[in-house]
């Protein structure tokens, strides 16, 4: 154990702030600013709730969780230049594991940080050093970002010792810094568009790369939150038809060192630092205290233009990293507190996530950090929903992911939550992670079942037409048992993580070289094909295969019971050249380019159209799988599935069929479950929706079903030349068909 409540670092303090160390909270306490004269500071005990900085009109109430520590200091910083604190106060009441303070005559834009004296044992998994400022995790903006230095570390890199060793150098110089903020902005006229899971389309979209080439947002607020809710952006996204954007990583965080050492940044951000804080480079500004209200500003733009906001948030994982990371924030307040552990090894972390360390859900404090930054975001920021990265690390207890846990429970309970979208990216890296389908009713997750099985199906691969049914029906298998709705599955075919659609159908192997790890980082396997060529190419016929495969792809994503989600740029044909991990590329590999040729512009007005057709028939947006009331006799099924012959399937056709690639599915309009946006029953259109993945034409005879007005052609990926016949309907190879009719008069 090294003792550290005699630090050296105090004896290089000036002399009235070493009696501020050793003499605690007075009714009048000395305080020293550098190079001015002594002043006289009155400051009282405060309250430990809430936590963090909380400025009310006369003063700064300051709250810090730290339970295993021996004493706190707070520290008082002029400028984000200066190196070293301007002011130094001991913090001498604990109240149930929190330290507090209130500092009358502090206010808005006031820098500060902690030191936090304790045992450093880290075989024992106490790491306190107060040589270390430490950033609030409470921090509600960011006042100064950290400058990567040795200094950082809670031991001596390089030392024989390596973490087991301990670091008296001040990091002060290089570490972020939070700041107070005064929280009052006008939401007069801003309205919650509170949309129906079922009727909800989701667009995945980066601050950044949304906007940092768009020729028609002005230069200073490309890569903005401005940006993002800029007139260009919510013309694009009205138009295209969506309800919700769901916004890449916005918490602050983190510029990975070895990154910056490669010459490289952290696109992403799944590195977050403070679970508060709107991250600052997003703002068009670099005055904390502004980008809150421009963060808010953004949301009541997108609001009052019709759209939710959900934020991709990464509640798993900080960015400190594993027992060798720096020494930043909660790794310095109460390591053990925050972070799991390994069992009978308490220096090393459980790492369920990939990134080194597993923020800890068994502990009441951290699950009360991850609950009050959710509620702060619908509360102060007015978010509406919220998709949990590698969510099943949240839900483990002990080693197992427990749906029935402290979590979910604790999430059930709580009034501001219960309103909000959660949806949850349902595994982790963790033995058991992958969970998809058993997360609780409530929960929408990204179905990574789905995405597989319509990547695998249209690229060819036999034994998928049982699979692709039940995924364009809404997955019925993984939710419905459960009593979860269609909309709990979040279905997607491409996201950040991964191929663009454009390059979906253009590589088969994964081309990560800019990422400077010799193509060793992301996945290989990708259930991709390139249509006969690597890359770019001006072969027309392989251009126009990759086109076709482009709107077979879109059409099930679009059409398919549950919640489409679509990645940004894919409908203008994004491409990173082949890059399936694009998490370091913060330049034009992964920016949007807003630059449309002929060609991608067929494939936008296609978009369009697809998603046009979900709005305007709720046939494709059943809110349930099948009618649920009681006495209700169903007039001939939901979904009905046909053989190519027109005969309907049966049983032996879904068990022993894998040779099958052409399928039909009939969505009847007058099914019973089918409701409008207000969940009255409605009647809707017929719906022949013809599916070939096969390499060659087929002739699909029309089923014979209720006597009703012929089939017309809404359209066909294959182009306007495909033949429509009376009985039977050539689908060309590898290609999709939607066909509709009226219901006569009488039924209507």
């Amino acid at each position: 154990m090294i003792d550290t409540s005699l630090s050296p670092l105090s004896a290089r303090l000036p002399l009235v702030s070493r009696a501020l160390l050793t003499n605690g909270v007075r009714a009048k306490a000395l305080s020293s600013k550098v190079g001015e004269p002594t002043l006289e500071r009155s400051y009282s005990p405060g309250r430990p709730f809430p936590q963090g900085a909380t400025w009310d009109g006369a003063g700064v109430n300051f709250a810090i969780y730290s339970t295993a520590s021996d004493s706190v200091e707070l520290c008082l910083f002029d400028r984000a230049d200066h190196a070293q604190e301007s002011e130094r106060i001991r913090l001498s009441e604990r109240t149930n594991g929190v330290w507090h303070i209130y500092v009358p005559g502090l206010g808005p834009k006031q820098l500060y940080g902690y030191r936090v004296h304790g045992p450093y044992k880290p075989a024992e998994g106490l790491r306190f050093n107060p040589h270390k400022l430490l950033l609030d995790p409470y921090a509600k903006a960011i006042g100064r970002e950290l400058k990567w230095a040795d200094e950082l570390f809670g031991y001596t890199i390089g030392h024989a010792d390596e973490d087991l060793s301990f670091d008296e150098r001040d990091s002060a110089p290089f570490a972020p810094l939070g700041v107070v903020i005064d929280e009052s902005f006008d939401w007069s006229g801003e309205n919650r568009p509170n949309i129906a899971w079922s009727e909800t389309l989701i667009y995945e979209a980066h601050v950044r790369g949304m906007t940092q080439q768009h020729p028609d947002v002005p230069p200073e607020l490309r890569g903005t939150y401005t940006g993002m809710a800029s007139d260009p952006i919510l013309a694009h996204l009205k138009k295209l038809g969506v309800t919700a954007v769901e916004l890449m990583p916005v918490h602050h965080f983190v510029q990975d060192r070895h990154l910056e050492e490669k010459g490289l940044r952290n696109y992403w951000g799944y590195n977050t630092l403070a679970f508060f804080a709107p991250e600052p480079a997003y703002g068009a500004t670099r005055e904390p205290v502004a980008i809150i209200r421009e963060f808010k500003e953004m949301v009541k733009r997108f609001h009052k233009a019709g759209f939710e906001v959900i934020l991709d948030v990464v509640y798993n994982h900080t960015a400190e990293g594993n027992h060798s990371g720096p020494t930043l924030s909660f790794r310095g307040i109460d390591n053990l507190a925050y972070y799991r552990t390994m069992e009978g090894d308490a220096r090393h972390y459980m790492d369920y996530t990939g990134c080194g360390n597993t923020l800890n859900m068994m502990s009441p404090h951290s699950l009360q950090l991850l609950m009050d930054s959710l509620r702060y975001w619908v509360t102060h920021m007015h978010v509406d929903g919220f998709r949990f990265d590698l969510a099943s690390a949240l839900a483990r207890e002990l080693k197992d992911v427990n749906q029935l846990g402290t979590f979910f429970d604790t999430l059930y309970q709580d009034p501001t939550l219960a309103t909000v979208k959660l949806i949850a990216e349902p595994w982790d890296l963790g033995e058991g992670g992958y969970q998809v389908g058993n997360f609780p009713v409530g929960w929408a997750e990204w179905n990574g079942k789905y995405r597989d099985t319509v990547r695998r199906f249209w690229k060819g691969d036999m034994g998928m037409h049982s699979d692709i049914a039940t995924r364009l029906g809404g997955s019925a298998d993984l939710y419905e048992r459960t009593g979860r709705l269609p909309s709990a599955s979040i279905n997607f075919i491409t996201a950040h993580d991964g191929f663009t659609l454009t390059d979906l159908v253009s590589y088969n192997d994964k081309h990560n070289e800019d990422n400077r790890d010799d193509n060793r980082d992301g996945t290989n396997d990708n259930n991709s094909w390139n249509c006969g060529h690597e890359g770019p190419l001006d072969d027309s016929a392989i251009v126009e295969m990759r086109d076709r495969q482009k709107r077979n792809l879109w059409a099930s994503l679009i059409l398919a019971q549950g919640v489409p989600m679509i990645c940004s740029g894919d409908e203008i044909g994004r491409t990173q050249r082949g890059n399936n991990n694009g998490y370091c590329q913060d330049n034009e590999l992964s920016w949007l380019n807003w630059k449309r040729d002929e060609r991608q512009q067929r494939f936008l007005d296609f978009a369009h159209q697809v998603i046009a057709l979900r709005r305007v028939h709720p046939s494709f947006r059943r809110r349930s799988f099948r009618e649920q009331e009681p006495g209700v006799a169903l007039p001939g099924g939901h979904v009905l599935w046909f053989r190519a012959d027109g005969a309907e399937m049966k049983t032996e056709d879904w068990e022993s069929g894998g040779w099958m690639r052409t399928l039909g599915m009939f969505l009847p309009g007058d099914a019973l479950e089918i409701r409008d946006g207000e969940g009255r029953r409605v009647r809707d259109d017929d719906f022949l929706f013809l599916l070939n993945a096969h390499h060659e034409p087929v002739d699909f005879r029309l089923p014979s079903l209720k006597s009703r007005r012929g089939w017309s052609v809404v359209f066909t990926t294959a182009g306007p030349e495909t033949e429509k016949k009376v009985h039977a309907f050539k689908l060309e190879a590898r290609s999709c068909v939607l066909l509709t009719r009226k219901l006569p008069t009488e039924q209507l």
